[in-house]
């Protein structure tokens, strides 16, 4: 009797090699997977129909490919957390433990022996800028933001004739505030500017760079990189505190990773987390000698709650008050100049 390869066509032969083939991959992927333990996480993105695998630290990889082999420098604007480096170091690999000079050989750079320096910034943040900190203002809540907030956002823009950057840490935010800014601020001569799902960032930053009495409402995307310097932009007022989304895979198995160790994923995790995005967040307003403006923090924790200082210690050292009028009138005040 003639065997399967003699009487199958080329094309049967090729598709059976390609299934075997697929089917091996897929073998040996499973294996990987159960051998991974708890140093990675795993997920299923349903959009794409795609299995994500990421490591829970990049650290190591790090430190013994990179730190321990040549001397590194690394340079941010965002580097510290709270005041210290600690933080920043750790994720890296700079730190590790008590014991982490075990791992390093003879012969091998010991990250450890790192040097550390905060040349603080050309600008005069004081007297540039305030930061504004609403405490009456309702702490938010899975319902979405709350009416007093989008009320005194549409008396803070209306104050700067425009001329605001809004980030929400959210899609369902940038809705809600969309429509209520278009009722409120409907016969003021204010244009308004949502970022869409999928919008590409640079034309939005671009339109509102170029438009003096615009407003710009977006997520996360909008959080970093945005460099718009001069009189387009002389408000930023950030929603909520920037905490990660609890359906965020790598972030929230860090975070239990870190509560079974008997630490606290909140703190270890969600913090530093939130005090970095926070300083790029509030870092969209001064971006020049000459700027100034306002940052609005609408989220009423940052002064009621006790991480709430390791969050201000993190941003740049803005004069701070919670008195809407005097920032309301500071808002008007500047924009009276820009039109002179």
């Amino acid at each position: 009797m003639a065997s399967d390869e003699e009487i199958l066509e080329p094309d049967a032969l090729a598709e059976r090699a390609r299934v075997k083939g697929a089917v091996q991959e897929i073998a040996t992927i499973a294996g990987k997977l159960l051998k991974m333990g708890d140093t990675h996480v795993l997920w299923y993105e349903p959009t794409f129909s795609t299995l994500h695998l990421a490591p829970l630290s990049v650290s190591h990889v790090l430190r013994s490919n990179l730190l321990t082999q040549s001397p590194v420098i690394a340079t941010s604007a965002t580097l510290t957390v709270g005041n210290g480096f600690d933080a920043m170091a750790k994720s890296i690999g700079f730190i590790v433990g008590e014991d982490g000079d075990q791992d390093v050989k003879d012969g091998e750079i010991d990250p450890a022996n790192l040097q550390t320096m905060d040349v603080g910034s050309p600008f005069d943040f004081a007297n540039q800028g305030m930061l504004y900190l609403p405490k009456h203002l309702p702490e938010p809540t899975r319902d979405g933001t709350a009416p007093q907030i989008l009320e005194e956002l549409g008396e803070l823009i209306d104050a700067a004739g425009g001329r605001t950057l809004a980030l929400f840490s959210s899609w369902r935010g940038v809705e809600a505030a969309d429509i209520h800014l278009r009722k409120v601020l409907s016969e003021r001569p204010i244009s308004i500017i949502t970022q869409k799902r999928g919008d590409a960032v640079a034309p939005l930053v671009e339109r509102f760079a170029a438009d003096e009495t615009s407003v710009l409402l977006g997520t996360m995307s909008l959080w970093q990189g945005v460099d718009v310097p001069g009189n387009s932009c002389i408000l930023v007022a950030i929603d909520r505190l920037p905490f990660p989304r609890p359906d965020e895979p790598v972030l929230a198995a860090r975070s239990a990773l870190a509560d079974t160790a008997g630490g606290s994923g909140f703190m270890q995790v969600s913090v530093p987390r939130a005090a970095l995005l926070l300083a790029q967040g509030a870092g969209r307003l001064i971006r020049s000698i000459d700027d100034r403006g306002v940052v609005a923090i609408m989220d009423s924790r940052i002064v009621t709650k006790r991480y709430g200082q390791i969050l201000l210690n993190s941003m740049p050292p803005l004069w701070r008050t919670n008195d809407k009028e005097i920032v309301r009138n500071s808002l008007r005040r500047l924009a009276e100049t820009m039109k002179e």
